[in-house]
């Protein structure tokens, strides 16, 4: 059997193994990796055969005790587990955003938002709102108001924070593209390089639950497969804002994004006709 790669379909190989031992966040596992030929996507052969219980598992170990340590302060901040995302710098840039009518939160979604970090900060720091959605986080949490499954509908803005690099099947990525409405805009923090190091000790392999790596090119693909014609990226944030050809203000963007950084004095936006390709030292 041929494994196919999840973006652009074309042949994947061999790449590299790792072993995971076993840790107060998950067991022992030895993972095996393969390698799209053509847009060189990474992604763990291991955990695609896992069963839906087996990775949910997994997932619940390794994040509920995260946000546990957390909560409790019973772990050194810069010892968890996980990568977490710069939830700051992403609140200040939506923020940014919003201010110069670029986009609205009025109709918008954090999808995979775990337990509310980036809503409970727009709502402490900026007085604004954003809903919540993840399939694994149900309980009440204190600033954050969550949807079901069943209420999901399409939104101007679609957040997804540190979800790309833990799916499994194409899919998990389709369920929050189709969330997206037709001129609407996805927010997206992931890491994305020019290449994925072939290097078991790389930092993004970290956690036992990051299972896809996706390259300039990979990303590019997929973007255009979406129909995104335009993007926006912050260094600080980390974080890519992809806008639908049909995004009302899309050839003002240019101009937008210039204003932006000449009142801040620094190119914290940076706006490129698809997909913005910043990441190229590996």
């Amino acid at each position: 059997m041929v494994d196919r790669c999840m973006i652009c379909g074309e042949t994947t190989a061999y790449f590299f193994s790792k072993s995971y031992t076993a840790n107060r966040y998950w067991d022992a596992l030895d993972v095996s990796y393969n390698r799209c030929g053509n847009c060189g996507f990474t992604f763990s052969i291991t955990h695609q055969h896992l069963s839906d219980e087996e990775w949910e598992h997994i997932n619940a170990r390794a994040h509920h005790a995260d946000e546990i340590d957390i909560k409790t302060k019973s772990i050194d901040i810069k010892s968890l587990s996980s990568n977490k995302p710069p939830y700051g710098p992403m609140a200040f840039a939506l923020n940014l955003l919003v201010k110069n009518s670029i986009i609205s939160l009025e109709s918008s979604l954090d999808y995979a938002s775990g337990y509310g970090t980036l809503a409970k900060l727009l709502k402490k720091y900026y007085n604004t709102e954003i809903r919540c959605f993840d399939p694994f986080v149900h309980e009440p949490e204190p600033l954050v108001e969550y949807i079901l499954s069943g209420d999901l509908r399409q939104y101007g803005l679609v957040i997804n924070s540190a979800m790309f690099e833990h799916v499994r099947k194409r899919e998990e990525l389709e369920r929050v593209n189709d969330l997206v409405a037709k001129s609407g805009i996805l927010m997206i923090h992931t890491v994305v390089c020019e290449n994925i190091p072939k290097d078991p000790n790389w930092f993004y392999l970290t956690p036992i639950v990051h299972t896809a790596f996706h390259t300039n090119k990979s990303m590019s693909i997929l973007m255009k497969q979406w129909g995104y014609s335009s993007s926006i990226y912050s260094p600080l944030a980390k974080s890519w804002f992809s806008f639908r050809k049909d995004y009302d203000l899309l050839s003002a963007l240019p101009s937008l994004v210039q204003d932006i950084n000449t009142e801040l004095q620094t190119e914290f936006f940076l706006h490129r006709n698809g997909f913005v390709d910043y990441w190229k030292g590996f």
